[in-house]
């Protein structure tokens, strides 16, 4: 059994944005009518313009179920496009949007719950609301939530957000962390998709980075969270971390080696060769990583069997990385 941990959907419409504050910073759908293979699109607007043009497969459980097998995978774990999790708007208007993605995820599942998990969104923006808001998630069914590597310029390990990870803990909700909105993008010389390829990798090793270094891990030692993108280029720069560690002795934030923290962690494989997986496993332990996709915005370069066989896995490393790891993640294994 094979679990995708790193899927997106987008919901097929949203509601009117009315009155709300948010204006035209709400998402809209846009129907372009089909794609050259049958299949329903639409624009995803945001601000006035084409964010993103979308094939149903974001919204149709059933196609999602149709495509699983041509990608290797039997099962997906559901969360929302990154974009959508708003966290520049108003908190009421974040927790009205939070809950028609986590809704949307929830009858997703309900379609088969026997091919989907689900995380689902918080307003972010808002501390004690996002809390409060977990324990909605709960109530849908919801294994737990996606939040982004910063939420309006601020790393998820400020201790603002403590309360919020403290919480998650509490009830038992997976938190995964996905990369958005470099902080750094003026400094990104390239086309446009380095926005991407440069600067997710390095924003999702500042998070993972900060979850340490903030204290966040120590004070949630039970806390399940997972670094999307492999966790970027976090596993790398480890060794340089628990050096000057070493030089400057315990931390009151993180008394134990920053590696013992990052062990801590999950990540997606989504690394793109098996050579930066290896380096991944062999700093954190296989027990950590997850298969995932990024579907369906990218595909996977290999399906998952012929990773397990590049990678000389034995039958319980199999086990682990297909699906063992995402269910403990997810908080259903022990």
């Amino acid at each position: 059994m094979n679990i995708d941990v790193h899927t997106h959907i987008v919901p097929e419409s949203f509601p009117p944005v009315g009155n709300r504050p948010a204006g035209d910073l709400w998402p809209q759908m846009q129907p372009q009518g089909v794609d050259d293979t049958g299949y329903g699109k639409s624009n995803v607007m945001i601000s006035g313009r084409n964010f993103r043009t979308v094939l149903d497969r974001c919204w149709s459980s059933q196609r999602r179920i149709d495509e699983m097998p041509i990608h290797g995978f039997d099962k997906q774990v559901l969360s929302p496009m990154p974009e959508l999790l708003a966290y520049r708007l108003a908190p009421d208007d974040g927790l009205a949007l939070s809950r028609v993605l986590s809704e949307t995820i929830a009858r997703m599942m309900d379609y088969d719950p026997n091919r989907f998990f689900g995380l689902g969104a918080v307003p972010l923006q808002d501390v004690d609301l996002a809390c409060r808001e977990l324990t909605h998630i709960k109530s849908l069914g919801l294994q737990g939530v996606e939040i982004l590597s910063n939420i309006q310029g601020i790393s998820p390990g400020d201790p603002k957000f403590l309360p919020f990870f403290k919480e998650a803990e509490s009830l038992g909700t997976s938190v995964f962390i996905h990369s958005q909105h470099p902080t750094f993008g003026e400094r990104i010389e390239g086309p446009p998709v380095w926005n991407n390829a440069v600067g997710f990798p390095v924003e999702s090793a500042l998070a993972g980075a900060s979850l340490i270094g903030g204290g966040i891990l120590k004070e949630c030692p039970d806390l399940r969270v997972c670094m999307s993108h492999g966790g970027g280029t976090l596993a790398q720069i480890l060794p340089r971390l628990d050096y000057f560690w070493g030089m400057n002795g315990p931390s009151d934030l993180f008394p134990e080696p920053p590696s013992t923290y990052a062990k801590k962690l999950f990540f997606d494989d989504i690394l793109f060769n098996n050579q930066s997986l290896k380096f991944l496993i062999d700093s954190v332990g296989l027990s950590q990583i997850m298969l995932g996709s990024d579907y369906p915005f990218q595909f996977r370069p290999q399906k998952p069997e012929d990773q397990f066989i590049d990678l000389k896995l034995t039958g319980e490393e199999i086990e682990g990385l297909s699906h063992a790891n995402c269910l403990r993640f997810l908080g259903l294994l022990d």
